[in-house]
């Protein structure tokens, strides 16, 4: 461990704290001890904690302020559900349809995110906030009008006008996306060993990604864009290596998401814009950069509404109160310096033993 870089072992750690989670967890669940409403809320877990790892690669990375992942997790999620819906039946193996779901759904989403990059990215600030802000919306709407059919004679699509598509579940025919009634029947893929597997498989991504030459380019970018330009660096590239990866990794939130649901809609509950600035605030109570702190964030107050619902009127008050007390111990300038006085006092105590053994 001596020899290992800062970085690595932030990121050993990081993998160590979650598999201990799991498997916290896991026996949890097998000895009957966790009720069926904390089991329920793990997936979502996942996936709200995948989704603001996506973010925070391009908010506490790339430097800029997006407020469409939304919009991203939403196409993967659909995506997802869709193929999921044409093959069933023809693919009986639950493991590869979620594959074959999870593969479609990431590279829609990456997609998705590499053309809306290219003007996009042209853009900074408060610009590209509302911009891909507008993505999402857009997105959620377009989704909302689109009726797509299989039927006996061939794939019908219409927009808008889904009596004009007639379907007769008695010969098989079926709605695979019905306007504003989404998808329905999926099959219930997700679980939470298959959530947490992507969580590993995204920051084994994030973490190659930030401390490779790629990686370093990105954050020369976010700290000086003239600069980075100055010495050479692709600026349009290296912006769009990393909003594309987000994108990507939070299409697979999506799907992750999809597959827990039977019925999937685009809601402004699901998929809106109270969606968008509920992830920003995970990423920025975590640490913008601090992909542990992400997944810390997304996974205490995901599960504090629900553990707090017994308190009826006064829940989501005092949600409100914690959600304060922790982004002030996080960021307040008292309780930073508090923190590294102790880390420091710590380092010390560690130090000193090294030296006496």
């Amino acid at each position: 461990m001596k020899n290992l870089k800062k970085s690595s072992k932030d990121h050993l750690i990081t993998y160590g704290i979650l598999l201990l989670v799991y498997i916290v967890a896991e026996i949890l669940i097998k000895t009957g001890n966790m009720s069926s409403l904390m089991q329920g809320i793990l997936v979502p877990v996942c996936v709200y904690s995948l989704v603001a790892i996506g973010l925070n690669l391009c908010v506490g990375y790339l430097g800029e302020l997006s407020l469409g992942h939304a919009g991203f997790m939403c196409v993967g999620a659909f995506c997802g559900a869709y193929t999921t819906k044409m093959l069933q039946g023809t693919i009986n193996n639950e493991i590869l349809l979620f594959t074959i779901a999870l593969v479609v759904g990431v590279i829609m989403a990456a997609l998705f995110g590499f053309l809306v990059g290219i003007p996009v990215l042209r853009l900074k600030g408060d610009y590209l906030a509302i911009v891909t802000l507008a993505f999402g919306e857009i997105i959620k709407n377009i989704i909302n009008v689109l009726y797509i059919a299989k039927c006996s004679d061939g794939m019908k699509v219409a927009i808008t006008d889904g009596g004009a598509i007639e379907v007769d579940e008695a010969i098989g025919e079926m709605w695979l996306v019905n306007g504003a009634k989404g998808i329905n029947r999926i099959p219930h893929l997700s679980n939470f060993t298959i959530g947490m597997i992507l969580i590993f498989v995204a920051l084994f991504v994030v973490f190659h990604l930030v401390d490779s030459r790629s990686g370093r380019a990105i954050m020369a970018i976010r700290d000086n864009r003239i600069a980075a330009e100055s010495v050479g660096i692709n600026i349009t590239k290296y912006k769009m290596m990393a909003f594309v990866i987000s994108a990507a990794i939070a299409g697979a939130g999506g799907v992750l998401y999809a597959h827990n649901l039977s019925t999937l809609t685009a809601t402004p509950t699901n998929f809106g814009y109270n969606m968008s600035i509920m992830i920003l605030v995970f990423v920025v109570l975590g640490g913008m950069g601090s992909f542990r702190g992400s997944i810390i964030a997304a996974t205490i107050l995901t599960i504090l509404p629900e553990g707090l619902r017994g308190l009826a009127d006064y829940r989501m008050l005092i949600y409100s109160v914690l959600l304060i007390s922790m982004m002030l111990f996080n960021w307040a300038p008292a309780a930073v310096n508090w923190k590294k006085k102790v880390m420091a006092s710590i380092n010390n105590k560690t130090s000193k033993k090294g030296q006496v053994e």
